[in-house]
């Protein structure tokens, strides 16, 4: 039996109509790969809870546990998004201990835990620094970091590298792809660059 399997995920736009079946094993990754404006975005957003599928036929089914139902928090899903979408009012320690913290974990220990993820993720020394000061790629990991601390079974990337420059992205690829190998996560990435998409996934899912 599979690790993760959504079904009948369908949305429709004047212009475009996505229909999503899928189903991966545990500790995989897998890039949805299409030209802008396909819908691949929707795809997370809708496996995610952040957005309505078109009917009541959607199933989506998470080691074991139907979860098109529940509110996005109690999914068991995390997400990264493109911008980062960091709080300009934390800091990075902080912005990295928001999600233990806001599943009851106390902040000193929270702050504890995030201070040894900071490092995994090479970004000792930004502790204290605020998000408006860091860069593009410090950003991206500080959002990494804050999604992976809370352990989800599923993790969706939403272009997490599209606004880097090519250098950047080649590097920040290798990294995500080392630590989903060390973690062993299942993840779900949307991109529309290919060699991108054939050096990280294990799986590809091409859509128009």
């Amino acid at each position: 039996m599979s690790y993760f399997s959504v079904k009948n995920l369908h949305k429709q736009w004047p212009s475009a109509n996505v229909k999503f079946n899928y189903e991966c094993n545990k500790g995989e990754m897998t890039c949805i790969l299409g030209p802008s404006g396909s819908g691949k975005s929707t795809i997370l957003n809708i496996i995610a809870g952040l957005e309505k599928n078109d009917d009541n036929s959607l199933e989506i089914v998470l080691d074991d546990l139907r979860i098109e139902n529940l509110a996005p928090q109690k999914r068991g899903v995390g997400m990264v998004f493109q911008s980062g979408a960091l709080f300009n009012h934390l800091n990075v320690c902080d912005n990295v201990a928001y999600g233990l913290i806001s599943n009851g974990i106390k902040k000193s220990q929270a702050r504890e835990e995030a201070c040894e993820y900071i490092k995994n993720f090479n970004l000792q020394g930004l502790e204290n620094r605020m998000p408006q000061t860091l860069s593009g790629g410090e950003k991206q990991r500080v959002a990494l970091a804050r999604t992976l601390i809370t352990q989800p079974k599923l993790v969706l990337l939403d272009e997490p590298l599209s606004a880097l420059d090519a250098e950047l992205r080649h590097r920040l690829a290798n990294q995500i792809r080392e630590w989903q190998k060390k973690i062993g996560f299942t993840a779900i990435m949307v991109t529309h660059d290919e060699s991108e998409a054939q050096y990280i996934a294990d799986k590809i899912v091409r859509i128009c």
